[in-house]
């Protein structure tokens, strides 16, 4: 298998490993990319980012009360 952040995965496809990663592993090699797009052109003023490990995905929340999210952002 393959050892990605001190972890054994099997050969082949990985949907998703513990750090919100998705994987192809061979014999020869490990390839991966980020399962996740990061939040861009929100209101840093009143609004800050968080990112959730459970669904692998940033929430935008206000400040002054993180559980309402903020609207008008972009992601890349």
């Amino acid at each position: 298998g393959c050892v990605l952040d001190g972890k054994l995965y099997p050969y082949g496809e990985i949907a998703r490993t513990e750090n919100c990663l998705r994987c192809s592993c061979s014999k020869r090699e490990i390839n991966c990319c980020s399962l996740f797009l990061t939040p861009i052109g929100y209101d840093k003023e009143n609004c800050r980012v968080i990112f959730n490990k459970k669904t692998c995905d940033y929430e935008v929340v206000q400040k002054s009360d993180p559980t309402k999210h903020c609207t008008n952002y972009s992601r890349v």
